[in-house]
């Protein structure tokens, strides 16, 4: 086992929140966790379930079960462009991803599952989603509501009156037009299959691109423990995907956005529009908003203050 598989492994205890003959016990009992509360935490794009270690550690320590899932092509999932690995950074321009079939329905196959054994010994689970995960948490609380207590959204996309209802409808809003995701894709998406980052490339400048637009309140070498873990690719079906939910359904669950104002990759302006564009959609199920003045990834930067949000939930 090498030095990553061994730190995924240890995380992955950690974020249960229990052991496991312990969970065995609880699901035997069926009512042993009744009245405590489960989270369950989706990553977003080129992001895994380790990017959540901070804030999980801090529920468990609080007695909640705190739970984060890798979606398919993430974390010990990863499939990586072999030009990647061999670090032939010509090739890995140009090589199709490996992810380039992975869609949306995948993602929620993988966490709906989880939800399901979660609600055998939690009544109450929290379903909390970053960035493009906010797609991916909508689906999930579209297709099994009932489980779903509340909804929360990390600076996450969250489409219900754009055209398609994918995330690449957001690119061409106005709201978008500071976002510095842009700047630090690397080849053709259409050619390639996939949005393809470099978080190992040996520029600093690219780096320091990369910095600001997910960790821009962490200095370098705080982003570079996190970009250790992040993937390149992040498959283009998806993101063309419908990731809207129904008023019937996803529209009736709670649900909490937090705002993160120094935002470079999902502008504040655009967080805001998903805001308003939810709430007259559902008028009768409005957010409940928090802020933080953030960049893209608090779970990162300001985990204490990210975990007593979710809490008080």
């Amino acid at each position: 086992m090498n030095r990553r598989d061994a730190i995924f492994s240890a995380a992955a205890l950690a974020f249960s929140g229990a052991t496991p003959e312990a969970r065995a016990a609880d699901r035997g009992r069926g009512t042993a966790h009744s009245e405590k509360t489960a989270f369950l935490f989706v990553h977003g794009a080129w992001h895994c379930s380790i990017h959540w270690a901070r804030v999980i550690e801090r529920l468990v320590g609080q007695g909640h079960c705190a739970v984060a899932v890798d979606l398919p092509g993430s974390g010990l999932k990863a499939r990586f462009p072999h030009a990647y690995v061999a670090n032939d950074w010509n090739g890995f321009l140009t090589e199709p991803s490996a992810l380039k079939d992975i869609g949306l329905d995948d993602y929620v196959g993988a966490v709906v599952p989880v939800l399901e054994e979660l609600a055998k010994a939690y009544a109450k689970v929290v379903l909390v989603g970053h960035s493009f995960g906010g797609q991916t948490i909508t689906l999930a609380a579209e297709r099994v509501p009932h489980l779903v207590q509340h909804l929360v959204y990390v600076t996450a996309f969250c489409p219900t009156l754009q055209a398609s209802g994918s995330a690449d409808d957001f690119d061409s809003l106005p709201e978008n037009e500071r976002s510095a995701i842009g700047p630090v894709i690397l080849g053709d998406p259409e050619v390639i299959g996939g949005y393809r980052l470099n978080p190992r490339s040996p520029d600093p400048v690219y780096l320091e691109k990369a910095r600001l637009a997910f960790y821009g309140d962490l200095p370098m070498d705080e982003f570079l423990k996190f970009a250790a873990y992040m993937n390149p690719d992040a498959p283009a079906k998806a993101a063309a995907d419908d990731g809207r939910g129904t008023v019937e359904r996803w529209g009736r669950i709670p649900r909490t956005f937090v705002r993160c104002t120094l935002d470079q990759a999902i502008p504040i302006e655009l967080q805001d529009r998903m805001i308003r564009d939810a709430d007259q959609f559902t008028p009768h199920n409005r957010f409940a908003v928090e802020t933080l003045v953030s960049s893209h990834s608090p779970f990162a930067s300001m985990p204490d203050r990210l975990s007593a949000i979710l809490a008080k939930l």
